[in-house]
Formats: structure tokens, C-alpha cells, sequence
């Protein structure tokens, strides 16, 4: 193929001519012509002209008549089973690219039938076992008021049953977790390391289970799944490497002769760890992960959707080697159970995920206590943006805002909520988001062909419906996704561009698959970095520009956490980009980043006087004169 262009080189028509000229060899031959508009064609061309253009080519070899005709048609795949290592050494294999610290996740290649075939099997198979979720205080289960947890892509199908604890479990949970800290705490970092790192690789050996609880308990797609599975591995793995790194050893300060000074990290004590559902398994395992590798004792109270998948990542800590007595395990809800763990002045810190609203309540909760002022870690909402300006690539554009706004079906914290796209290029911006939008697939997430799943339940569907109900007056609606019939028994809710006028017409964030477009010109750039600014959040941040000193005017000005350059804004990596947002957004520190334990830890300064005994005896005698 690609005969009629190779003749600009002047070389393919004399090999067009050598195979249907007047040899006529026989031997068919088809004319590849590339056709389209300048902007499509171009990059194309451009490519061509760089790989026909290159020394290895087929067409720059052929040419050569120095070059032996075996060499040039023999069969590559033969070549490179014939070499002695085809890895280049100081390239790392996948499960090496964070070196010797921790092994990289395991990931599954969808694209490999066999892999595919397995995985498929063994997820189906796991979505036949009954699944239950109850309070774990101090190795006992404890029975809970019975609540069904229920597929949102189908809310006829029960996935398990869950045992809402009360108060008086909490109380006795923490009664537990205080009187169990301080000999977790007194154990040598290497050990809770090590039980992190082999609940890890159970996380792995029951990875169709975590990943069938994903899809049928949170409703989150097979890529989604697989992806949050990896995360809470990478989330067990980094922090028992940071605890190696920060707890392993007290850090040695200066200070005058005859005068030791060392700075050592202990645990604070009990902590509340309460996650959302939206990640029901990666968050929280990386919240207890955290507390854990830190010396503290932990309560996990997991979101009242998705208590089957925590329940399980729990019990699996469990069989690494966690002492029951140090983590326990609270399903219920947020005001019964999670309201009597917070207030207890006997609670050290607590980690929060999930909304802006219910941290501001335990913010007071915990001011409102008496004794020690504890720790507050809490990761919060934003209303995320993405900025879009003229030289940027529409195709490219269009890829990451989609990614960034409707994967998972909107419901990630770092979800883009406001794309700024600047009038000179929102036309053919906004023509391409609707052919997109037009493709996507919504339906059941345990389909591979399913690009958009539900929402979480009926709750999260009535307030996007009230948001959309309430846009009359200041937007229009660009496009929505037909929802299939399919999905009449689930909570869906089909992915919609609204165009509005101002960032300002949005008091609050809209939390599921639905874009705000905002049309602004070059001129106004300080004033979108301005109303941005003014929101309060700062979580995430899309820049699309091909001119750099513009992204990094941009980034260096607007408030955000995480900042995404040229690319999607979702899907931070654990130690890669350590997530967390600034403001209204979150406390800090950034989970999956180098500063995270010490959120959980305290800090005590060892001051010894070493000349104080056994000192110089000729300075004894002489000061005694």
C-alpha cells in the first residue's frame, strides 16, 4: 500500500510500474490515495513522509543496492525471536517501573482474548456468591440492622447484605481500637509493612471478586473496575514503602558537640477512616493502608452503597495478618454511625472522602469535643475546569474532555464539571464532542461494550434531574444521550452538554455526567482564571494548548491540587500524581504522595546530653577547683 504517495519520491511509480507495467507479473496491486480536508490530511502525510523517510524504511532500503534482498523481506517477527534478549536492559519491564521500592500493580490486557476469556469467567462466577458485610469489633461479628445492597444498573438485583451498625457498636469499636493502638504501634515498622505488602498480593489472588463487587455494587465499568482494583494494590504497596522510608528509623539532627538530637514518627492513635462510594474499594483501602503503616488502630466505616466491596478488602487485610483487634469494621450510616465515632474525644484523627457539606460537619463535630485536638485529613469536592484555547487540537480536545467528564459516569471527585473553550475553535470543538457523545454506549457496566454505567442510586439521579429542570433560565442544553431501554430498571442518567453563559451560574458542584460549556475570547483569559479562582475549589485543572508559555501562564495562576496539561484530568496514579485539591477541595495532605503518613502521625524530638555522664575527666577535675 501507499504507492500513489511514494511516488512524490520519485520511487513508487517505479515500483508500480515493475509490478503492473508491461511485465504485468500477475501480482495484484492496489493504489492507496489518501483523501481528505488539509487539516486531516496533513498530519497524516506528515507521518508517512516521516516513516518512509527513515533509514530503516522499506521504501528508502529497497533503493539501496548495496543491501542483500533477503535482508530487506525478511520476516521481522523471525529476527527478533532469534535475538538473545529483546528487552533492552535498562528498559523496565511493567511490574519494575517504580524500581526496587514496590512492584507495580498487575494489569489486564482487554485487548488479549485469553486474558479476556479468563477474566470473564472468573468475574461471572463471582457474581453468583453471596455477599454480606457486618460490624467486625475485635474479631466478632457483630448482627446489624439488615439492609439490602442493590446493582444500580438494575435496582431489582440484590448484590448482598449488609449489618448497619449503631452506636453502641461504635462505642465498643472504639473501646477496642484505643486499648489495641499502642502495641500495633510499638511493633517494628518492617512487620506492618510486610502485612501490607502481602494483603497487596491477596488483593491480586482475589482480584475477579474486588472487581465483581466494582460492578455490580458501585456500577462502575469493567476498564473502571480493573482500574480501581490496581489502585488499592499500588495504595498497600506505597505506603508500606513510605512507612520503610519515613517510620523505619529516627532522622538524625545537627546540633553542638556533647548533644544527640533525633526526630522520630510514632502513630496519633485511633482513627476513623470514612470512604465513599464512588471508589468503594481503592479509597478506603488506601485510608486504612495509611493509618495502618502509621502505628495507628483503625474504624473503617465504608459509604452505606457500597459496604460488600470494603467488607471484603477488610477481611483480606485481616488474613495478611491485620489484628482484628486493630481494625475494625462499622457499615451504617453517615449521622448514626459515622456522627458517634467522630464525636468521641477518644478518636485521634479522622480521614474523610466525600463531600464539601458533610466535612464542614465533622470539621465542627471535632472542634466541638473536649480533649486532644484531633487530626482532620479530608478530600473533598471541586468544580474542575478545563481550558481550551485556539491552538489546541480538536481531536485531542474532544478524547480528554469526554474521558474527563463521563468516565464512571461523571462520579469521580477529579471529574471535569466547566470546559472554557475559547470562540475562535468552540465550533469545530463542540461539532466533534456531539459526534462523540452521539457513540457512546450506556447500559449495563459488566458489558465491555459499555462505555457509561449508572449512577449510584435514585438520590443521585433526582438531583441531576432537578439541576437539569433548573437550567432553563441560564442555559441550553447542546446535546444528551438517549438512554437505551435497556436501562428503564437502573439509575442512569444519560451523559448531557449544557452551554451557560457564566462559571458563576453554578453555586455548587453537579455530580454525575454533565458538562457546563463556557464560551470565552483570548482577551478575557485573566477573568476565567479569575472566576475559577473565586468558586473557593480547587481540586483539578484540564489545560489544552500547544503553546506552552499560555498552559503555564494558566497553571501557574489558577488554584488547583492537580493540574493536567495536554491530557485527561482523571485517573491520578498512586506515587505518580499524589492527589488532593486546596480550598473547598480538601486539607491535604495528598493521598498517594511522599507526605501523606505524616498526616497520620506525630512527631517526638529526642534531646540527649551526652557529656552529662562519663564526660571528659580532665574538664571534671578542673571545673571542681
Amino acid at each position: 500500500g501507499g504507492f500513489e504517495f511514494q511516488r512524490l519520491h520519485g520511487m513508487g511509480e517505479e515500483l508500480y510500474e515493475e509490478v503492473v507495467g508491461e511485465k504485468k507479473r500477475g501480482l495484484p496491486c492496489r493504489v492507496y490515495a489518501p483523501v481528505g480536508s488539509h487539516e486531516d490530511l496533513l498530519p497524516y502525510l506528515v507521518r508517512r513522509l516521516l516513516e518512509n523517510g527513515a533509514n530503516t524504511s522499506f521504501v528508502n532500503r529497497i533503493v539501496d543496492e548495496k543491501a542483500p534482498i533477503a535482508e530487506i523481506i525478511a520476516d521481522p517477527v523471525t529476527t527478533v525471536s532469534a535475538l538473545a534478549s529483546v528487552p533492552h536492559p535498562r528498559i523496565p519491564l511493567p511490574a519494575a517501573i517504580f524500581g526496587p521500592e514496590r512492584r507495580n500493580s498487575a494489569g489486564i490486557n482487554l485487548y488479549d482474548p485469553l486474558q479476556l476469556e479468563a477474566l470473564a469467567g472468573d468475574v461471572r462466577n463471582a457474581m453468583q456468591k453471596d455477599r454480606s458485610a457486618n460490624p467486625q469489633v475485635d474479631g466478632k461479628t457483630l448482627t446489624g440492622n439488615e439492609v439490602a445492597s442493590l446493582d444500580p444498573a438494575d435496582l431489582r438485583r440484590p448484590v448482598g447484605i449488609a449489618g448497619f451498625a449503631d452506636a453502641a457498636m461504635a462505642t465498643q469499636a472504639i473501646e477496642t481500637a484505643v486499648a489495641s493502638q499502642p502495641a500495633w504501634d510499638g511493633r517494628l515498622v518492617e512487620e506492618r509493612a510486610s502485612i501490607l505488602e502481602t494483603a497487596a498480593d491477596l488483593f491480586e489472588a482475589h482480584s475477579a471478586d474486588l472487581i465483581a463487587l466494582c460492578i455490580r455494587e458501585a456500577g462502575k465499568t469493567v476498564p473502571d473496575s480493573i482500574s480501581e482494583l490496581r489502585e488499592a494494590v499500588d495504595f498497600l504497596r506505597y505506603y508500606a514503602a513510605q512507612a520503610r522510608r519515613d517510620f523505619g528509623h529516627p532522622v538524625n539532627l545537627p546540633g553542638p558537640t556533647g548533644e544527640s538530637n533525633q526526630l522520630e514518627l510514632q502513630g496519633r492513635g485511633a482513627f476513623v477512616c470514612i470512604s465513599p462510594w464512588n471508589f468503594p474499594l481503592a479509597i478506603i483501602t488506601g485510608q486504612v493502608a495509611a493509618a495502618l503503616a502509621a502505628g495507628n488502630s483503625v474504624i473503617a466505616k465504608p459509604a452505606e452503597q457500597t459496604p460488600l466491596a470494603a467488607a471484603l478488602a477488610v477481611e483480606l487485610l485481616y488474613k495478611a495478618g491485620v489484628p482484628e483487634a486493630v481494625l475494625g469494621f462499622l457499615p451504617g450510616d453517615g449521622a448514626g454511625v459515622g456522627g458517634a465515632l467522630v464525636a468521641d474525644p477518644r478518636i485521634a484523627g479522622v480521614a474523610f472522602t466525600g463531600s464539601t457539606e458533610t466535612a464542614r460537619i465533622i470539621n465542627k463535630q471535632l472542634a466541638a469535643r473536649d480533649g486532644a485536638i484531633a487530626s482532620f485529613i479530608a478530600e473533598t469536592g471541586g468544580q474542575n475546569t478545563m481550558l481550551v484555547d485556539s491552538s489546541a487540537v480538536p481531536e485531542q480536545v474532544v478524547l480528554d474532555v469526554v474521558r474527563s467528564a463521563f468516565n464512571s459516569a461523571g462520579q469521580r471527585r477529579s471529574a471535569l464539571r466547566v470546559l472554557f473553550v475559547q470562540e475562535d475553535i468552540a465550533p469545530r470543538v463542540l461539532d466533534l464532542l456531539t459526534g462523540y457523545m452521539e457513540q457512546l454506549v450506556i447500559g449495563d457496566p459488566a458489558l465491555l461494550e459499555t462505555d457509561i454505567g449508572p449512577v449510584i442510586d435514585g438520590d443521585a439521579l433526582r438531583r441531576l434531574h432537578d439541576h437539569m429542570a433548573s437550567i432553563a433560565d441560564f442555559g441550553s442544553v447542546l446535546y444528551q444521550c438517549p438512554l437505551p431501554d435497556a436501562t428503564r430498571y437502573g439509575s442512569f442518567f444519560g451523559p448531557t452538554a449544557i452551554e451557560i453563559d457564566s462559571l458563576s451560574r453554578l453555586d455548587k458542584e453537579v455530580f454525575g455526567p454533565v458538562l457546563h460549556i463556557v464560551k470565552y475570547h483570548a482577551r478575557d483569559l485573566d477573568q476565567v482564571i479569575e472566576q475559577i479562582n473565586n468558586t473557593g475549589y480547587g481540586l483539578t485543572l484540564g489545560v489544552h494548548s500547544r503553546i506552552n508559555t499560555t498552559a503555564r501562564y494558566i497553571a501557574e495562576r489558577v488554584k488547583a491540587g492537580n493540574v493536567y496539561i495536554n491530557r485527561n484530568m482523571v485517573g491520578a496514579v498512586v506515587g505518580v500524581q499524589p492527589f488532593g485539591g486546596m480550598g473547598l477541595s480538601g486539607t491535604g495532605p495528598k493521598a498517594g504522595g511522599p507526605h501523606y503518613l505524616h498526616g497520620f502521625a506525630t512527631e517526638r524530638t529526642l534531646t540527649v546530653n551526652t557529656a552529662a555522664l562519663g564526660g571528659n575527666a580532665t574538664l571534671l577535675s578542673l571545673s571542681s577547683d
